[in-house]
C-alpha cells in the first residue's frame, strides 16, 4: 500500500507558519505539524493544535538558528552573545562531539525541549530537527535515551531518493547533500533498531521552500510503495521573522490544498495520516 505522511515543519516560528499550517490542514491534505517549543509564536501554536484533534504534533527539536528552552545562562556553550543557538552548524557539531561540557549542555537542552513538548498535553507524534540536525550522531543518540522517557514512537530520517525527484526535474547532488546521505541512511537504521517507525523515504529535501502545486502533484502520482513523508513550510506570508529568503511560503500553501493535488491522493489509493496512524502497521 501507498501510505503518506504530509509534514510540515516550523510550527510556532511566526502567526504566519501556524496559519499556514491551519489552513493546509483544515481544507488541504497536511497531517503533521513539527513543534518548536520554544519558537516565538509557539503560544499560538499550541491553540490552534488543540483545536486541530486529528494532526499529529510532534517536537522540531532546535539546537542552530533559534532559541533554547532553557535560559541561555544554563547552556552558555550551546549559544552566541545575543542568547540565540549558534549558526555555524560545523563548528557547533564538532563541540558537541569532542567537549564533554558542550555534550551535557545539550543533553539538558533537548531534556528541557521534550518536557515543554510533554508540559503541554499533546501526543508527541514524531521526532525531527531544525535543518536535519538529528543526523549528528551525537544528538541522534540522545534523541533516543531522552526520547524513550517521553513514549517516542516517531521518527524523520531526510532519506531522499534523487532518482524520484530526478524522474520529475533533474537534479544536480550537492556536495552537502552526499556528505548527508550516508549519515540519513545510518540514522534510519539507528532509529529502526530502537523500534521507531521511520519512513521509507522523505521528499521535501531538494526542494526545500520550494515544493508548489507541480512539484507536489508529480510526487504524489509517482509514489513508491511504502511510507513516504512529504515535509513542507505552508504559511501566509513569503516573509517573516526568522523566514528562509526565498522560500516560497504561500505557493507551498497553495499546493497543499490544491484540489488537483487533492483529488490526486484520492485517485492514487494513498493512505494518509499521521505518525501516529502507521505505528502499529507491521511491513
Amino acid at each position: 500500500m501507498k501510505r503518506l505522511i504530509v509534514t510540515a515543519d516550523d510550527f510556532g516560528a511566526s502567526i504566519a507558519v501556524n496559519e499556514g499550517i491551519e489552513i493546509a490542514h483544515r481544507t488541504g491534505i497536511l497531517t503533521a505539524a513539527s513543534l518548536m517549543v520554544a519558537g516565538e509564536a509557539a503560544e499560538d501554536a499550541l491553540i490552534r493544535a488543540r483545536h486541530l484533534p486529528t494532526l499529529g504534533v510532534g517536537l522540531h527539536l532546535v539546537l542552530v538558528e533559534g532559541r533554547p528552552a532553557l535560559p541561555p545562562e544554563q547552556v552558555p556553550d550551546l549559544v552566541d552573545d545575543t542568547g540565540h543557538f549558534r549558526t555555524n552548524m560545523a563548528l557547533a557539531g564538532a563541540a558537541m562531539f569532542f567537549r564533554p561540557k558542550v555534550r551535557r549542555q545539550l543533553a539538558q537542552e533537548i531534556e528541557a525541549q521534550f518536557a515543554a513538548f510533554a508540559a503541554t498535553g499533546l501526543h508527541l507524534d514524531h521526532v525531527n530537527a531544525h535543518k536535519h540536525f538529528h543526523l549528528h550522531p551525537t544528538i541522534a543518540g540522545l534523541i533516543l535515551k531522552i526520547g524513550a522517557k517521553y513514549g517516542l514512537a516517531a521518527a524523520r530520517a531526510p532519506v531522499e531518493p534523487l532518482d524520484l525527484i530526478g524522474a520529475i526535474e533533474p537534479v544536480k547532488p550537492t556536495l552537502a547533500g552526499r556528505i548527508a546521505g550516508p549519515y540519513a541512511h545510518s540514522l534510519a537504521g539507528r532509529f529502526r533498531r530502537a523500534g521507531l517507525v521511520v519512513p521509507d523515504r522523505v521528499l521535501g529535501l531538494a526542494w526545500s521552500g520550494h515544493m508548489t502545486t507541480g512539484r507536489l502533484l508529480a510526487l504524489i502520482e509517482r509514489l513508491p510503495l511504502g511510507l513516504t513523508e512529504i515535509y513542507t513550510h505552508p504559511a501566509t506570508e513569503d516573509a517573516y521573522p526568522g523566514s528562509a529568503p526565498g522560500y516560497e511560503y504561500r505557493a507551498e500553501l497553495a499546493a497543499l490544498v490544491d484540489p488537483a493535488v487533492k483529488a490526486a491522493v484520492k485517485e492514487q489509493g494513498t493512505r494518509v495520516g499521521r505518525f501516529a496512524d502507521f505505528v502499529d502497521i507491521e511491513e
